[in-house]
């Protein structure tokens, strides 16, 4: 694979309608019983304007979406079964809430090659129907490249 520079990905994610069954099942499935997560007179009990979205509910955007994490592993000329995911940040800025509608664009920041491995740092910027950043999210992508058994 050629190395590609910091200038050659630039990914943008359909937009994302933030539903609140999307987030509820969400919940359910990190085991989350937060009420205000499931019921928005809750959620508004609680001080929120509707159903939040929970912590990493972003990872839904990625991969629940038209356009999506693995179109986005295509643009980098990656596999799937040759990735591994090496780290993952969060920088919470505002809530995200159901009925909102988040845009998100993915861009390589760095790459370098070591030991037999391609890595990739990647950060997604989320932004929500107003333009707000909501969510900051930096990632490595590792590539295998040699395989030992």
């Amino acid at each position: 694979m050629a190395k590609l520079s910091t200038e050659n990905l630039v990914f943008d994610y359909s937009p994302f309608q933030v539903e609140a069954g999307k987030i509820k099942e969400f919940a359910l499935a990190l085991g989350i019983r937060n009420p205000i997560y499931f019921d928005k007179e809750s959620a508004v009990q609680k001080g929120y304007r509707d159903i939040p979205a929970p912590p990493t509910f972003a990872t839904v955007i990625d991969y629940w979406n038209d356009l999506d994490f693995y179109q986005m592993l295509k643009q980098l000329e990656l596999k799937p079964e040759d990735v591994l995911h090496g780290e993952q940040t969060y920088e919470y800025i505002k809530d995200i809430f159901a009925g909102e509608i988040i845009f998100a664009q993915v861009s390589l920041k760095k790459q370098y090659h070591k030991k037999g491995k391609n890595f990739f740092f990647l950060e997604t910027i989320y932004k929500n129907q107003n333009g707000e950043i909501v969510l900051i999210s930096r990632a490595t992508l590792i590539q295998l490249l040699e395989v030992t058994l």
